[in-house]
């Protein structure tokens, strides 16, 4: 287990153990409002960080997968040595499916766990979204959080009804959330309206985001030139934030152009704030913000050196250093950045299977081609391996640029960022170039996203949808116009509760709240956290590759309640059941308990010789469709059935949808190659297939 930074102990060892943190930018908002708290960050002097660390630096570099428990060992820490943070983003984005996900944590529960007012003491959450949040609150009561709103989307990749998004942020602000740095995938106005109003009528700070795509500083680069920002800007100035932003999501804002955009908008906005983000993975990223800061920016996003460089933000240290000294000067001491720093490169050891740095091993320029987002990148590439394209990624970044000019050059952002991102692994995988897709648009089964963002279902881009190509994708599929979620009919929260309630125990708001982003993550959530109870409190390498035979470890559930374990060996043979027994002592006490092996019953099902008087033992391979007989429909790319949209008999028209496959969050519909009468219908729901697997067979 981790101990406390050095410095943190030392600055404790001698002063009352339960002393308040240092006073910081969240009293000043929570004693005299948003606007106050804007004005005092436009009067500071010296440029101010965000720390992304908590957020998008794990993202960016371990596809978002660190948990709560080893946020929390550092909360303490924070509060005590970075009070004069502009804010800490820990919040929002892909933080809420991961946890729920993969993590089996309540991201509420963090939250309101970071803010208690507890520096000297360590506390464990139940593992949901929330209470992720609910924990950090109550460590770090004195610096502002922040976190990434989708706008219309709140953090989930669709469109919800409105009051979705209104309680969602009313019930962030109760948990602890201050700063929402609000944006669209689109940049389509009428969806950043929407989240910046939630967020406002909640209480919250508004920091309404625009999202960077090109170079204001190349004057070939005229779809998203300077007057496109002057103008973006002024609509969000008018409709009230607090404070301005851009937001750079995949790097590609130069230093040049960070002069020129930030020059302009300070010399429009005298009074207002204004924020940058950006990710390092050009290695550019420094000089970027520090010309930001140059030309009047009062806020730059960065990480801890550590956790910084690559797809993450700009590093912490690098910054402080250059600006010491000089009117900018930051005021952080570099000693503190030191101890902050090891803690995260010790702990970042514990997540080295998700590192972006298995293919990725130095900044690179290529991403003024490619554009990629770096919070899209790792899981980009984990979705690559998934699908068998491993080998190619260098294929897919370039097909990412094709992709994204077939759909018409997109403001990349989640997520618009998926939409390319799918249409960019589909070609790969079905070794199709730029030409071959738009010739074949009316006969290809594209991923879901790409139709869907076709049929507007994410907004408007700037510019329109590209043409021919969206009509010939959609065929006589329905298109939306205007803002997606303004036809959707509020959600009924009591009807959704008491559905939740009839399944689980102990169903709070928040549980609610996460069902109505995430149906059935939530629900898999749920079921998870009844069997297993709150998993946060094991310590993350037990968490993540268990316990090994003969090791003993200790589990804290409570305040002053420890439990002593020791796993002592696992029985050889498996139950009929495909279940393993685990022989371990608790507290001294020997104890025994049947778990599933997952990885063994996988091998018995696809072991060549099956016992044939064991019917758990089955050899089953799913028939291969002929590609040149049109009649049988093959799968387009492994995946598992979600829906099937047809049955025997129907008769089907060329480009109706027939099945729907999930892999990864890629969602592909097959449609029908030609028009015909359904003759067997080949899989069935959840079935799992590898690419060319049969589907349908037509008369």
């Amino acid at each position: 287990m981790f101990l406390l930074p050095v410095a943190y102990l030392s600055a404790t060892a001698d002063e009352n153990p339960t002393k308040a943190p240092p006073k910081g930018f969240r009293q000043i908002y929570k004693e005299e409002g948003p606007a106050a708290f804007a004005k005092a960050i436009r009067n500071h002097k010296g440029l101010l960080l965000m720390d992304t660390t908590f957020r998008d630096a794990h993202q960016s570099l371990l596809a978002t997968r660190v948990r709560t428990h080893d946020l929390l060992n550092v909360s303490p820490f924070v509060a005590h040595n970075f009070s004069n943070l502009y804010a800490l983003e820990n919040w929002g984005g892909a933080t809420f499916d991961v946890a729920l996900r993969f993590l089996h944590e309540c991201p509420w529960e963090r939250l309101e766990e970071m803010r208690k007012l507890i520096p000297n003491t360590l506390r464990f959450l139940h593992e949901c979204p929330w209470e992720r949040l609910e924990e950090m609150r109550k460590l770090i009561p004195n610096i502002p959080f922040q976190m990434l709103l989708r706008g219309a989307n709140a953090v989930g990749y669709t469109n919800y009804p409105d009051n979705v998004v209104y309680k969602f942020c009313e019930l962030s602000v109760q948990a602890g959330m201050d700063i929402f740095r609000v944006f669209d995938s689109l940049n389509y106005l009428p969806n950043l309206i929407v989240g910046m109003e939630a967020a406002g009528k909640a209480g919250g700070i508004v920091e309404a985001a625009i999202s960077y795509s090109g170079d204001v500083s190349n004057p070939n680069k005229k779809k998203y030139d300077l007057k496109y920002y002057l103008n973006l800007a002024e609509e969000l100035v008018r409709a009230g934030t607090h404070v301005l932003a851009i937001k750079d999501m995949a790097g590609l804002l130069k230093p040049r152009a960070a002069t020129m955009l930030v020059g302009a908008l300070r010399d429009k906005y005298p009074e207002l704030p204004i924020h940058i983000h950006t990710h390092d993975t050009s290695g550019a990223g420094v000089a970027s913000m520090l010309a930001c800061a140059q030309a009047g920016a009062d806020v730059v996003d960065v990480a801890v050196d550590s956790m910084s460089g690559l797809t993450s933000q700009p590093s912490m240290g690098a910054v402080v250093a250059s600006l010491q000294g000089t009117p900018l000067d930051t005021a952080i001491p570099l000693n503190m950045i030191s101890e902050y720093s090891a803690y995260w490169e010790q702990t970042r050891t514990l997540y080295a299977p998700f590192e972006c740095t298995t293919t990725m091993k130095s900044g690179n320029a290529d991403v003024y081609i490619n554009e990629i987002p770096g919070g899209q990148y790792t899981n980009l590439q984990f979705q690559a391996y998934s699908l068998g394209l491993g080998d190619f990624f260098e294929d897919v970044k370039k097909a990412y640029s094709e992709a994204n000019i077939l759909l018409g050059d997109l403001i990349k952002v989640t997520p618009s960022s998926k939409v390319v991102g799918d249409l960019a692994q589909f070609m790969v995988q079905n070794k199709l170039s730029a030409k071959d897709v738009e010739d074949r648009a009316e006969e290809l089964s594209f991923p879901k996203s790409v139709v869907e963002f076709l049929q507007g279902s994410i907004g408007q881009p700037h510019g329109g949808f590209p043409e021919p190509f969206r009509s010939k994708v959609l065929k006589n599929m329905p298109r939306i116009e205007g803002r997606p979620g303004m036809s959707l009919a509020p959600l009924n929260f009591d009807s959704l509760k008491q559905e939740l309630q009839e399944q689980y125990a102990n169903v709070s708001d928040k549980d609610v709240m996460s069902a109505a982003l995430y149906p059935q993550v939530t629900k898999d959530f749920l079921g998870f956290r009844e069997i297993y109870g709150p998993v946060d409190k094991l310590d993350t390498r037990i968490f993540l590759v268990g316990p090994k035979v003969g090791e003993e470890f200790e589990v804290t559930i409570e305040k002053g309640k420890t439990l002593g374990i020791k796993t002592l060996a696992m029985a050889e043979d498996l139950t009929e059941t495909g279940e393993r027994e685990v022989f371990f002592e608790l507290n001294g006490t020997l104890r025994s308990v049947l778990i599933k092996d997952k990885e063994a019953r996988k091998e018995l099902h696809i072991h060549p010789k099956a016992d044939k008087g064991n019917k758990s033992q089955v050899l089953h391979i799913h028939p291969k469709a002929d590609k040149g007989n049109k009649s049988q429909v093959g799968a387009p790319m492994p995946g598992t059935v979600i829906d099937v949209r047809v049955k025997v008999g129907d008769m089907v028209e060329k480009g109706t949808p027939l099945v729907i496959l999930s892999a990864m969050k890629m969602e592909t519909v097959v449609q029908c190659p030609v028009a015909g009468k359904i003759k067997t219908v080949d899989i069935n729901m959840g079935m799992k297939l590898e690419a060319e697997d049969l589907l349908i067979t037509l008369e």
